[in-house]
């Protein structure tokens, strides 16, 4: 892996002879300033921004991640298998502050991967959020990344003082913790959009290793009701997960986004919950972890991964956040 330093020419938009001075005012007005936004937002948003072809705009995309490809930024398109295999021995991952739930994920929450968290109110979706914004701050031997966190909120459900028991919990200064915590409160689901399309320079300017949407498709299920407009509610879900994958591949940063249940009347056996959004969430998730309550305890089970057995693993919330059962 490079060492990325941002300033340098070669991620400027005008480093491709495709872009001229015009059409580089017109990416960056609409927010695109590099080739990892470029690459990020796709073709269908360049077409509009700068009202070129929608061919032409293909073409200088593909271009932008050819160039990505050649300075180490981006996986290369074609890769054998063992130099993947091997990338993947040294993935990194952030501690969830339980030992079990580690195990559970093969070590933590996964950088390059959206993690996605479902379950009832009060399963402890929004504390997992909570401690692993302060966990991912610590030293990489102790289950860190060293990095900072982007916290989207869009239920109101961030909380400084809850990061500050937290902190406290786990004998670490929790001014610093809230420092490296960048809070964006988003209002309604075209804030969320805006408000993703321009992290770019948040997360490289503030280090950040983790990105929190908490929750992901409340608005849209508050805006969008009935079946009429169903249809594009789901294509505009389906832009915005496409645009988490390709932030947290270009980006390198793990991201975890939290999702609200809904029942299915006609359950007769087994859980009458499932997961908010259809097919669109499930598939575009690396890991879709289902959170329920027992007890004092909660438990969190493997509903979907590449690669994971459907497991699950007993957890605890306290004033340290997600730990272990005593």
């Amino acid at each position: 892996m490079v060492n990325i330093d941002n300033s340098n020419k070669t991620l400027e938009l005008d480093i491709l002879d495709d872009i001229g001075p015009a059409t580089k005012l017109h990416l960056i007005e609409g927010g695109i300033k590099s080739l990892k936004e470029l690459l990020i937002r796709g073709p269908h948003d360049v077409a509009e921004i700068t009202g070129m072809t929608m061919e032409k705009s293909i073409d200088l995309c593909n271009k932008a991640r050819i160039k990505l490809e050649e300075i180490n930024i981006i996986q290369k398109t074609f890769i054998p298998a063992t130099e993947l295999y091997n990338k993947r021995k040294n993935i990194e991952r952030i501690s969830t502050g339980s030992k079990n739930f580690d195990e559970l994920l093969g070590g933590g929450i996964e950088v390059n991967a959206l993690t996605e968290i479902y379950g009832e109110f009060g399963s402890g979706k929004t504390q997992l959020c909570h401690t692993s914004s302060v966990m991912v701050q610590k030293e990489r031997s102790e289950g860190g990344l060293e990095g900072g966190v982007i916290y989207i909120d869009t239920e109101n459900t961030f909380r400084p003082e809850r990061i500050v028991s937290i902190s406290k919990s786990r004998n670490i200064d929790y001014i610093k913790v809230l420092e490296n915590i960048v809070v964006a409160k988003a209002f309604n689901s075209a804030h969320q959009e805006l408000i993703i399309q321009e992290i770019g320079n948040i997360i490289e300017s503030k280090n950040i290793k983790l990105l929190v949407l908490d929750s992901a498709i409340s608005h849209y299920r508050a805006e969008y009701l009935g079946r009429g407009t169903l249809s594009e509610r789901q294509q505009k879900i389906n832009k915005l997960m496409h645009m988490l994958i390709r932030i947290s591949e270009t980006y390198k940063i793990a991201i975890i986004l939290t999702n609200q249940i809904q029942s299915a009347p006609d359950t007769v056996f087994g859980d009458p919950f499932k997961p908010a959004g259809g097919n669109i969430i499930a598939h575009s998730s690396t890991y879709r972890i289902y959170l329920k309550k027992a007890g004092k305890n909660r438990i969190a089970r493997i509903v979907d991964s590449p690669y994971h057995a459907e497991i699950e693993a007993l957890f605890s919330l306290g004033e340290e956040g997600v730990t272990d059962p005593i």
